[in-house]
């Protein structure tokens, strides 16, 4: 009898073993996945809260502020946390390199805990300082890094696993950070796979379901940008904006992309030079530029530029014909010196200020479609991934009766782009090929 029990309870522990393995590692990852994802985007809610009380109480405190903050984030990310700066999406393709040697080389060291914790902090002193950053891109490399570290709980881990754990977690991070969780799968396998393994889309799909539930437990069921309405706009009018959209949009993003990718053809010789050789003055420098741009169009600059773009949308806020170039020109001297923070959602607001541009000369069409397709336009025409841009705007904005220009505002944009510069992501992920 007792060997019948011995028997039984070794049975019962082989099976909850394997479902561990199979299941319990994936799952517990996703549902971390979801929540860091949720309290990080309340951490840069709150920093940007707390400038914004600063900002409009002392209004010129932004020159002092967001230079000494700049200086303080580069020189942590330089000191410290080595691979946390930028967007954060590089370094996940850099990670999910073709080599397996190089993958195995690159993936501790742009996906440990500790850039996690990098990213995550040093991107809310960025936001405490009001820069032009997006917290949807970190999100990815923090998802992504959990992920990789779940590996760990695995008796033999493989560098195919770590490789769909990395990509699981990435679009499990961008799913939860938007609340898009068709656009997560799409950019996992646009932007980061290119390629998509049978075997790892289950992965993927799971990962995103369990980070969406924890993510919609506590913030609740949410549209991002809020829901429009196409308008009643006739075929004539919806074609004209689709390819003004498209042309435009792509156009400026690919200057963008061009901008951040050529900075040795536009930085004058002295300023590269200080870039070089003294980071964290350089940054102090461009964060005066953020602040004295930020200052001089009433702080409307400042941020991720969520709120703007938002009330654009809804028809509840009224900016500047020159808001999206200031905006622009912000968002670059934000990602200059090279402190943790993401594109997106900035993106999607210069977007938003073109649509808004946009309708001073076609005044007859509807603004909040308008705005719909210049976001989508810019996002896709800075990350040449049409597909992900055209699901994100459309999850968004809850978006369906523009399906159809949507996808032809992002498609011919991701083209035109193409024409000034290369795919900005693939392209900086190559700096952390070594």
């Amino acid at each position: 009898m007792k060997k019948l029990l011995l028997g039984l309870h070794s049975q019962t522990w082989r099976r909850l073993r394997r479902l561990w393995l199979q299941y319990g590692i994936l799952w517990t990852g996703a549902i971390l996945v979801g929540l860091v994802a949720v309290m990080y985007a309340r951490l840069i809610d709150l920093g940007f809260e707390v400038f914004h009380a600063l900002e409009r109480g002392h209004r010129w405190l932004p020159l002092l502020l967001t230079p000494a903050m700049s200086a303080l984030c580069v020189w942590l990310t330089r000191r410290f946390f080595n691979g946390a700066e930028g967007s954060g999406i590089p370094q996940v393709i850099a990670s999910l390199g073709e080599h397996e040697d190089l993958q195995t080389q690159r993936a501790p060291r742009l996906l440990s805990l500790k850039i996690v914790a990098g990213k995550i902090g040093i991107s809310f002193l960025g936001i405490l300082g009001g820069f032009t950053i997006g917290r949807e891109g970190p999100t990815v490399q923090v998802g992504a890094a959990l992920m990789y570290a779940m590996r760990r709980f695995y008796p033999r881990p493989s560098v195919i696993l770590e490789k769909r754990l990395i990509l699981a977690g990435a679009a499990a991070g961008l799913s939860a950070a938007f609340n898009t969780p068709l656009a997560g799968i799409v950019f996992a396998i646009e932007e980061l796979a290119r390629s998509f393994e049978h075997r790892a889309s289950g992965v993927v799909i799971t990962t995103i379901i369990f980070a969406g539930v924890v993510a919609l437990g506590l913030s609740g069921n949410y549209t991002y940008f809020g829901a429009i309405t196409a308008g009643a706009d006739g075929v004539r009018q919806v074609i004209v904006a689709t390819v003004v959209c498209g042309l435009f949009m792509g156009v400026a993003g690919g200057i963008f992309c061009w901008l951040l990718l050529n900075t040795h053809r536009w930085i004058p010789s002295p300023l590269r030079t200080m870039r070089a050789e003294r980071p964290v003055l350089f940054g102090a420098l461009c964060g005066l530029l953020v602040a004295v741009v930020g200052v001089s169009v009433g702080g409307a600059t400042f941020g991720s530029g969520y709120t703007e773009a938002k009330g654009l949308l809804l028809g509840q806020e009224q900016l500047s014909a020159f808001y999206p170039v200031t905006k622009m020109a912000s968002m670059i001297g934000s990602y200059l010196p090279g402190i943790p923070g993401g594109i997106f959602a900035p993106s999607l607001a210069i977007g938003a200020g073109f649509g808004n541009l946009l309708h001073l000369v076609f005044g007859d069409t509807s603004l909040p479609m308008l705005i719909a397709l210049a976001m989508v336009g810019y996002l896709a025409g800075v990350t040449q991934s049409p597909i992900t841009a055209f699901v994100i705007v459309m999850e968004m904005i809850n978006g369906h009766a523009l399906v159809i220009s949507l996808m032809a505002t992002s498609l011919l944009a991701s083209r035109v782009s193409r024409l000034f510069a290369p795919p900005l992501y693939d392209a900086l992920s190559e700096r952390y090929v070594k």
